[in-house]
């Protein structure tokens, strides 16, 4: 006769189920003692955190969001590498300006893909002096970052008389070969023209 298997089942956290946190990478991260630069995205935003850990919870120290940069004069959506990297200078400015000087990169469950929005977030990061460790290599490029490539895409568009992929900035009056401009503008209100 064989013996019955057990029966006994350990549930999975709750966010775990629910493929929202990967406790694996979590603790790996909680170890290292170090603040954590945690980068959200959506299709139309990016959200940029410096969280620090402490056993009551984990504690928000710095938050920057594409809702932010309207402040300093962006009117369109923050789908795109350029406004992931001012999202990325913003909250990396608010972390200086704490004390804050290092952070660990906290994706959390989006794939690593090299020139992605996340890594633009983190250029941007370094760039406002946060030290962030990263291979350069997977950083977006200077061209991707600046708006360079959507302008000339925009331009390339605009020539074949196709409408519609930059309705958004035609109606904010920002012209296909002004968009670089534009970004540069939002940078220098952040950086306060340094």
């Amino acid at each position: 006769m064989r013996p019955e298997k057990s029966r006994v089942y350990t549930v999975q956290y709750r966010r775990k189920r629910s493929s929202r946190t990967d406790y694996r990478r979590r603790i790996s991260l909680l170890k290292s003692g170090k603040d954590r630069l945690v980068i959200r995205r959506s299709l139309k935003s990016m959200v940029a955190q410096i969280v620090r850990y402490e056993p009551q919870g984990d504690k928000v120290i710095v938050t920057a969001t594409t809702n932010d940069l309207k402040k300093y004069g962006l009117k369109t959506s923050g789908g795109n590498v350029p406004v992931a990297y001012l999202v990325g200078l913003l909250a990396g400015k608010k972390a200086i300006k704490q004390g804050i000087k290092f952070a660990v990169a906290d994706i959390g469950l989006h794939p690593s893909t090299k020139g992605s929005r996340v890594y633009a977030v983190i250029k941007g990061a370094i760039d406002a002096g946060l030290k962030v460790p990263v291979s350069e290599e997977i950083l977006p490029s200077k061209e991707k970052i600046e708006g360079t490539l959507v302008d000339s895409y925009a331009k390339m568009l605009e020539e074949k008389k196709v409408t519609g992929p930059f309705s958004e900035y035609q109606k904010n009056s920002i012209k296909p070969g002004e968009i670089k401009k534009y970004f540069e503008s939002i940078k220098n209100k952040i950086t306060g023209g340094s």
